[in-house]
Formats: structure tokens, C-alpha cells, sequence
């Protein structure tokens, strides 16, 4: 499925550009962009000190009046920046609310002079995702994309810095690569988070707990896993880890998978759900009559407002998806201004949400 930004019209006054053209001032575009003439000067003269936002509100400004100081700025730079998110298809509904944020942001994305398409990979094909990185890297001047570790990927996002593309990866990175930021959680902190959660909720007691991921080939749930079980081996010797099972972030996987763990551990007190697909543990733990079972995930979504409005959840472990379009938006503002990455962006916080305290 593709959502495509890229046709839609950009704002312009067409009667008025041949003549902005020929006598277009810094006056002019500083009116324009809404800023000082000074900020006009830095942004032309690509010197620091000006926020993304702002750096695209003058480059926006200038493209509309035509205005470029000579040798100052790349024509490339006055037009849209086109941006490729990549993200996988599915059942998970964080993702789900993400790519439909996007995609319905194409009006403020053009105040920021960019325009972007979303488009949904097969999940957990790292061969899909790779070739799918290049050919849209041939279309767009930057990609976002949930990344898998496996060689063909690290290759196609390397290939793609070559080529002077930039990648950002979203929610899991990859590692050793050429990529150009990485925007979400600190994972390692996120699954000792959730660990300290289930901790607290079980009490000072021997008790097994378990973990649904996802697929370990994302880096997120691996390192979620691994925050998880030395949290455990750290402060809570006596609480065991009884494993690990992936269930793809689907919904009638993960219920397999939660009867299977009650049928082997009737005594088991805690299920982290490190991926997607939590209404099939729901599911399961309701139709046992389990749900003393301390249950926490990731993402806040309708669903898991659900869950923990009747109970079934105790805890919601989040991030903003609109905190991550915009740090995607800053990322590649700077990219584009000559800037370093990450300036001016910060690593989304983890959120806990609770049903007493649910926004």
C-alpha cells in the first residue's frame, strides 16, 4: 500500500513569480518567511545558529520569490525534499497509527518545505526490505525505515549513502552501517523498564515470567530482551525467565503462543510483550480465567487503551508517534542545511502508561 504526498499541489502565487523573480530582496523573503533579515543572511550563508523549522521556512521563502544569493545555495535545495518511509506491514497497530500520521501530514510537512510517501514492506523479509531501500533511494533524497539486521539490509542502506541518500532508522537500527540517525527508544532501557514493572506488580515472591517478541531479527526486540533478562539476574533472582517465543506481531500467533506457555507453566505471573499483536495474549490469558497474569507491552493504540481500561494490561511502555515525524523532519533539515544529524533532536523518553494515568 502506498500513500503518495508527492503529487499533491504546492502552495504557490503563480501570477506573481516572474516578477518576484526579477526583483526579489532579502527584505522580501525575511517578510515571507516571517523572520528577521539577519536570519535570512545566516540561513543563505548556511552559518549555524538557526533552528531546522526556521533554516526551512527561509528556504522555502526563497524558492517561492526566487531568490538565491549566487553560489550560496544548491538549487536542489529549494525544492521539496522528498522523503520514503519504509515501514512493515501488518498487524501492529503503532505502526498502523504511525504510517497513517505521515501520510496524513503532507500540509505540514510543505511548511517545512519537504514531502513524504509511506510505503508498507512484507514483515520480517529483510530480502523485501532491501530491495525495496534501493529502489526507493533512486525516487526520494532521504529514506526512514523500521530496519531488520541482516547483511542484504546493511548493504542496501550502505549502497544508498553512497549514492548520497540518506537513511534514518525508526523504533530499531541496525547496526554497523552507513545510516544517518537513529530515532526511538533506548531499547536495553525500555525491556529493564518493563522488567522493573513486572517486578513491582509481582511482589517479593518466587514467580516465572515469560517474553512474546516479535522476531529477534529486529534489534529492538533483542535488546529489549536482553534489558529484560539482566534486569531479572541483576535485582530478582528469585523470579525466573521461562523464555522467549515470537509470535510476528500476530494476533492468532500470540495466543497460540500464550496457551501454550499457561499449558506448560500453570504458574506463570508475568508476560512482556516485546512487539506487536497484544490482543491475542489478551485473548488467551481471558479465555484461562489468568488475569492475574501481570501483562506489559509496547504502544499505546486504541487497543491497549482497552486493555488496560478492563485490566488484562497493567502497563504500556510508548513513544510519541508524532515526536517521531518530527525528529524525522529535524533530522533531515539538518542533513540538508550541512548540519550534523542529530542537532538539535533528543531520544524520545519512555513512557509508562497505566490505566489511572492514560492521556
Amino acid at each position: 500500500m502506498v500513500f503518495d504526498g508527492m503529487n499533491a499541489p504546492i502552495p504557490k502565487l503563480a501570477e506573481e513569480v516572474p516578477r518576484r523573480r526579477q526583483m526579489a530582496r532579502v527584505e522580501d523573503v525575511a517578510r515571507l518567511a516571517g523572520v528577521s533579515t539577519a536570519t535570512v543572511d545566516r540561513v543563505l550563508n548556511r552559518r549555524s545558529g538557526v533552528r531546522p523549522a526556521t533554516v526551512q521556512r527561509v528556504l522555502k521563502a526563497a524558492g517561492e520569490l526566487g531568490y538565491v544569493m549566487e553560489g550560496a545555495l544548491p538549487a536542489s535545495a529549494l525544492r521539496p525534499l522528498r522523503l520514503g518511509f519504509l515501514l512493515p506491514a501488518g498487524n501492529n497497530r503503532f505502526l498502523g497509527l504511525l504510517g497513517r500520521l505521515i501520510a496524513g501530514s503532507q500540509d505540514q510537512l510543505a511548511s517545512f518545505n519537504m514531502r513524504a510517501r509511506v510505503e508498507h514492506i512484507e514483515s520480517f523479509k529483510p530480502e523485501l526490505l532491501a530491495h525495496a531501500l534501493r529502489r526507493i533511494g533512486r525516487e526520494v533524497d532521504g529514506v526512514a525505515f523500521m530496519a531488520l539486521e541482516h547483511p542484504m539490509v546493511r548493504e542496501a542502506v550502505d549502497a544508498l549513502a553512497e549514492r548520497g541518500v540518506p537513511s534514518v532508522t525508526l523504533i530499531s537500527d541496525i547496526a554497523n552501517t552507513a545510516r544517518a540517525a537513529y530515532v526511538g527508544l533506548d531499547n536495553r532501557a525500555a525491556g529493564r523498564t518493563a522488567g522493573q514493572l513486572i517486578a513491582r506488580f509481582i511482589g517479593p515472591r518466587r514467580a516465572k515470567v515469560a517474553m512474546i517478541a516479535g522476531s529477534l531479527s529486529y534489534r529492538a526486540h533483542e535488546e529489549r530482551e536482553m534489558g529484560f533478562l539482566h534486569l531479572f539476574e541483576e535485582l530478582y533472582p528469585d523470579i525466573e525467565v521461562v523464555g522467549l517465543r515470537e509470535g510476528h506481531d500476530d494476533e492468532a500467533k500470540n495466543y497460540r503462543q500464550t496457551k501454550t506457555l499457561l499449558g506448560q507453566h500453570p504458574d506463570l505471573a508475568g508476560i512482556y510483550n516485546i512487539g506487536g499483536g497484544p490482543e491475542g495474549i489478551a485473548r488467551a490469558l481471558k479465555e484461562a480465567g489468568r488475569q492475574d497474569v501481570v501483562f506489559v507491552g509496547h504502544g499505546l493504540t486504541p487497543e491497549t487503551r482497552g486493555l488496560l481500561v478492563d485490566g488484562t494490561m497493567d502497563a504500556v511502555i510508548t513513544q510519541q508517534p508524532l515526536a517521531t515525524l518530527m525528529s524525522c523532519v529535524a533530522i533531515f533539515a539538518n542533513l540538508r542545511a550541512g548540519r550534523p544529524a542529530a542537532e538539535g533532536t533528543a531520544r524520545p523518553g519512555i513512557e509508562i502508561v497505566l490505566r489511572e494515568n492514560l492521556p
